[in-house]
């Protein structure tokens, strides 16, 4: 197909050829110094376009044989830029291959190709990723001192460049990862907390605040992170829940009297108030404070709905609730009498019933209550021992009531003898 084009272009331009030059009847006339010369137009006239191309063809051979040396110079600068990337591909290959020996050397023989040349000097960016792949490797052979000293000098560089600058972002980001795994949770905190506002919210940052908050002991700031991954979708739900409860119960444990514990009540997050694995936990760590009554006033709300609940929080909340029982007021017995039938199907309830109606002096109530959870084998050998202690408790006051009320008896019939 192409041929056939050639040849139609050829034939088209022997036509306009021909037309053109065919009638050949003009004549050019040149003058110098008493000659003359006569030419026909057409050859005056491809003269002068041959006469154009050599002279072209001079001025262009002579400007590359004088651009020679500086072309040179750029071939030499680009086989030493290539050099580098050469190198630096090579330390990025070992790294993921596991040899950060080797790795380290290539990048530092990018690092000196590109200091060896004032042009490629000017690539900020280039060797500020140099120096963080060194410092990857260097972090790997437990080398920290040069380790600190490659995360310096990429951060230096990296904030020479144009914003955005995601290379100074992920030297900061690595100096928090190093801090993290050398068990340094300040320095860790102190690099997370340079990072711009955007760069801060992103997952992998959250991740590494919410390992250094924990590290730390600052399970109020680690909880707050973790709220804020889970939003982001940083976790499956699953994990998350179980995350967040772990973290709630961490917080509530870094009270060390009521009055902290009921301020950190106060700032938790609604939804960790409704969690029942979370209220239990806070109602047991109130009661055993000393503020029985504060914990089931946090224990009431779920309390009231515990049918809806599952069986590890209908568990929880009932020894939650057996933790709290001192001084339990009047206006729980509608709440206990309302659950119990479903205290038959749940040994742990009927325990915990049993062990309110004995609080209340509510003795025959409670003694059934008592005896099913001490007969039931699905209930563990430590709350079984508690129902049985419990029933013998009412057994010895059941015993002193009988021996007073004969005494009474006696003392009201002084004929009668012993």
């Amino acid at each position: 197909m192409r041929s056939i084009v050639w040849l139609l272009l050829l034939a088209v331009v022997a036509v306009v050829g021909a037309t053109a030059l065919g009638a050949n009847d003009g004549l050019v006339t040149l003058y110098w110094m008493g000659w003359r010369a006569d030419l026909s137009l057409n050859l005056f006239l491809i003269s002068l376009i041959l006469i154009y191309l050599a002279v072209y063809s001079l001025i262009r051979g002579l400007d590359g044989l004088l651009d020679l040396p500086q072309r040179a110079r750029r071939w030499r600068l680009n086989q030493r830029d290539r050099l580098a990337q050469a190198a630096l591909r090579e330390g990025l290959a070992l790294y993921m291959a596991g040899r950060y020996s080797r790795a380290h050397r290539a990048c530092q023989k990018a690092i000196a190709i590109q200091a060896d040349t004032p042009e490629l000097a000017l690539d900020a960016e280039f060797t500020a990723l140099a120096h963080l792949l060194s410092a990857g490797s260097l972090h790997r052979l437990q080398d920290r001192p040069r380790r600190d000293e490659q995360l310096r000098r990429a951060i230096e560089l990296s904030q020479l460049t144009r914003k955005p600058r995601p290379t100074e972002e992920g030297a900061r980001l690595m100096a928090a990862e190093c801090a993290l795994e050398d068990r340094d949770a300040p320095k860790a905190l102190r690099d997370l907390a340079e990072l711009p506002p955007g760069v801060a919210r992103r997952t992998q940052a959250l991740r590494l605040k919410l390992q250094a908050a924990r590290l730390a002991r600052q399970p109020v700031e680690a909880l707050r992170t973790a709220r804020l991954l889970a939003k982001h979708q940083g976790f499956t739900p699953v994990a998350a829940e179980g995350l967040l409860r772990t973290l709630a119960t961490e917080t509530l444990d870094s009270a060390r009297d009521a009055d902290q514990l009921r301020n950190v009540w106060s700032h938790l997050d609604p939804a960790d108030r409704r969690d029942a694995m979370v209220v239990a936990h806070a109602a047991r760590r109130m009661a055993s404070l000393g503020a029985p009554a504060d914990a089931r006033q946090w224990l009431a709300p779920l309390w009231d709905r515990l049918p809806e609940q599952s069986p590890e929080a209908v568990d929880a909340l009932t020894q939650a609730l057996g933790d709290s029982l001192i001084g339990l007021e009047a206006e729980w017995l509608p709440r206990l009498d309302a659950y119990t039938q479903m205290a038959l199907r749940h040994p742990g309830l009927a325990l915990v019933l049993g062990l309110a109606l004995s609080e209340r002096q509510l003795w025959g109530k409670a003694r059934g209550m008592l005896m099913s959870a001490a007969n039931d084998q699905a209930l563990d050998t430590e709350r079984r021992r508690t129902a049985w202690a419990a029933l013998g408790q009412l057994a010895e006051r059941e015993h002193r009531d009988d021996e007073a009320a004969r005494f009474y008896r006696r003392a009201a019939l002084p004929g009668e003898r012993d």
